[in-house]
């Protein structure tokens, strides 16, 4: 896999007067700076984590940063991703995150990938890297993220925020307990609302994204005690923290790595065979619905989203926690097409109609959802 790099722009200053405030610091010195230096780091998510994590760890000089964000730069961003500013909505938040971060330090290396981490290339976007910042909004694909650092050998940082509380920790360092152990089931997809469907303080993912980058130096120059087998919640609202203890299930069977197709590892570590679930794009639903059989269009949002906006021509919307309950509703001699805000939600409910009867071949997930489809076809409907 090939990967554009933007090189290291000429010395424009004192690399001693630029780090000079670590350089004079007890237990850390040239050591640790020269440490920094040769890491290989690559952060999973150019959004609200990955924005302070990133400017934070370029600023402390690690070598090589690796920013892996395959989205554009929203207006609804800005309130909490600040590596980004207004004069980059509609750019791609890896080139507006490169460009910021060369300003910030012109004497490292920054790897933009333009994609979304998935099964399919996780291992090769990750190898070779000595630790992994967890900047992503969505608990799938921290299952992947454990499962390829577990593979690989790389610890990895993790933080989520929620409203207004936030969670940190680190996996998988030298040995230590990963995401599995902590949460060894997984919650069904789109149960737990994500930012852009319960809020978040913007503030409280720059304090968390800081934190990582803190353990992410603290690992990489060998300083101090990281947060291994620590889960530390932070409240913001009355400004306090715990931690809680977790450790490693000596029971759990590794991640490994499978060659063959239409097999994944689930939470409980079991090969399972898959269907492959159809997708569709918005471009393709759009020149459909101009036709005269088009397909059932199916919204399975919550109904304060309904409100904010809708794709034309939607037949039904229910909850996808709801589905079961509303199966006489949808018909099984057309085609479905599923949709909810990006496309996470949408796979779950689907799920539930095959599981009810309906066949594989007529339903199908709406690729990026409403997002998509206001990228595509109506720019003018709001993302949120």
């Amino acid at each position: 896999m090939i990967f554009a790099t933007l090189q290291p722009q000429p010395m424009s200053d004192n690399r001693d007067a630029r780090y000079a405030r670590h350089l004079m610091l007890p237990d850390f010195g040239p050591e640790g700076q020269t440490a920094l230096e040769n890491a290989r780091v690559a952060c999973i998510g150019a959004g609200g984590l990955g924005s302070s994590a990133l400017l934070y760890m370029a600023a402390a000089g690690i070598g090589t940063i690796r920013i892996i964000d395959h989205d554009q730069v929203e207006i609804s961003n800005l309130q909490r991703q600040i590596i980004h500013g207004t004069k980059e909505l509609g750019r791609r938040k890896v080139d507006s995150a490169c460009e910021r971060l060369q300003d910030v330090n012109p004497l490292i290396k920054i790897e933009p990938i333009f994609s979304r981490l998935n099964g399919e290339n996780a291992l090769d976007l990750l190898d070779g890297m000595d630790l992994v910042i967890d900047g992503t909004d969505n608990i799938p694909t921290r299952y992947l993220l454990n499962d390829a650092c577990e593979i690989l050998g790389i610890p990895w940082v993790h933080a989520s925020v929620f409203r207004y509380e936030g969670q940190l920790t680190v996996f998988n360092l030298s040995g230590s307990a990963n995401y599995r152990d902590l949460f060894p089931k997984a919650p069904p997809p789109g149960s737990i609302p994500s930012c852009s469907e319960a809020g978040v303080l913007g503030a409280l993912p720059g304090i968390l994204g800081t934190m990582q980058a803190m353990e992410a130096i603290k690992i990489i120059a060998k300083v101090g005690s990281p947060l291994t087998e620590q889960l530390m919640i932070l409240d913001t609202r009355k400004m306090n923290s715990r931690t809680l203890s977790y450790s490693k299930d000596t029971s759990r069977a590794r991640a490994v790595k499978l060659d063959r197709q239409n097999e994944y590892i689930d939470p409980g570590c079991e090969v399972q065979k898959v269907p492959d679930m159809q997708s569709m794009t918005v471009t393709t639903l759009h020149d459909l619905m101009d036709g005269e059989n088009g397909p059932f269009l199916l919204d399975v949002r919550r109904p304060n989203e309904e409100t904010i906006c809708t794709i034309p021509g939607t037949d039904l919307r229910v909850e996808h926690t709801q589905i079961v309950q509303n199966l006489d509703s949808i018909p099984k001699d057309r085609d479905v097409v599923v949709y909810c805000r990006s496309g996470i939600r949408s796979m779950s409910a689907i799920a539930a109609l095959a599981a009810n009867g309906w066949k594989f071949e007529q339903l199908w997930n709406l690729d990026g959802g409403i997002l998509a489809w206001s990228r595509e076809i109506d720019p003018t409907m709001p993302r949120y």
